[in-house]
């Protein structure tokens, strides 16, 4: 429990500021809420700092008239984005989950029919619908699904964002996912598997893969009562997915090459950026405050 330098207000999951190293509630989490010491230092009469979503902000000459830097500076139409782009994906996970499974079925698409297929999986039978290595990643098989991953992405990518910045966060979901999909489509196509997959299992085991390269004693409530070290977590699932691979799965069903490649892409991401940030404090401490409950990837109709 942290309390807020701004408001004095009890904090679960506090924000640390970059630039004036200050504890704060969500409320007050912006520079510009706090009244941040650094905006001296940043000599811009407009106020506004460096989110890591545009990369013309790091040249102030030029954010001037700059399109990108408009829409996203704070005030701006895509000013929400900046910080929360944990959110904007959970919101796209269940936005398209209502799309599957209310509107093409009201429209007369049945689950499962071809084209709800085309649009929402990735298949070894149709590779080249480029458009299903992204739309897969926010589609799920079932409720059970999309809840498992969203907790891992709600408790875990906050962290993993307030740490990376919302650009390079949005950079390594998409990326994570495609590439996961990709691995998915590939070992599928090796084997023979016609079974199609979507989720962002990929994802969201590359989120804690990059945890666990920051804090590996990371506590985690497996199933929100179990207390178990991030490490461990990650460890059971490269053993489980491996063993998936080489032809005994542990969970039938699952796209064990997707989740090992999701792993592997964010324990490799998290070597990359361990030493370029100052670390938040969320990640130092044990207790579960920083790290939630996980209840992994749901299971089902070849979901990742």
């Amino acid at each position: 429990m942290a309390t807020c330098d701004a408001c004095g207000r009890s904090e679960n999951m506090p924000y640390h500021c970059r630039h004036c190293g200050g504890t704060f509630c969500g409320e007050h989490r912006l520079p510009e809420a706090h009244d941040c010491t650094g905006l001296d230092d940043w000599n811009d009469p407009s106020g506004i700092f460096d989110s890591d979503f545009d990369e013309s902000v790091d040249d102030p000459g030029t954010r001037s008239g700059g399109f990108l830097s408009d829409l996203s500076a704070t005030g701006g139409p895509l000013g929400y984005f900046r910080g929360n782009m944990t959110y904007v994906f959970l919101g796209l996970m269940f936005i398209t989950f209502g799309f599957q499974y209310l509107v093409f079925p009201v429209l007369g698409i049945p689950v499962n029919s071809s084209l709800w297929n085309a649009v929402f999986t990735v298949s070894p039978q149709h590779p080249f619908y480029v458009w299903t290595w992204v739309t897969s990643v926010f589609a799920h098989s079932g409720l059970t699904h999309v809840l498992f991953n969203g907790i891992v992405i709600y408790f875990f990518g906050r962290l993993v964002e307030e740490y990376i910045g919302s650009r390079d966060f949005t950079l390594l979901f998409l990326g994570s996912g495609v590439l996961a999909g990709l691995g998915y489509l590939g070992l599928a196509i090796l084997q023979g598997n016609p079974t199609p997959a979507l989720g962002a299992s990929g994802a969201a085991l590359a989120i804690m893969g990059v945890l666990t390269v920051l804090n590996p004693g990371l506590r985690v409530y497996l199933y929100f009562l179990l207390p178990v070290p991030i490490w461990v977590l990650t460890g059971a699932y490269v053993l489980i997915s491996v063993s998936g691979i080489l032809g005994v799965p542990l969970f039938p069903g699952v796209a064990d090459a997707a989740h090992l490649v999701g792993l592997l892409v964010g324990l490799a991401y998290g070597q990359r950026v361990k030493n370029q940030y100052r670390l938040p404090n969320q990640l130092q401490f044990g207790g579960g405050r920083g790290g939630g409950g996980m209840g992994g990837p749901g299971r089902g109709r070849g979901p990742f």
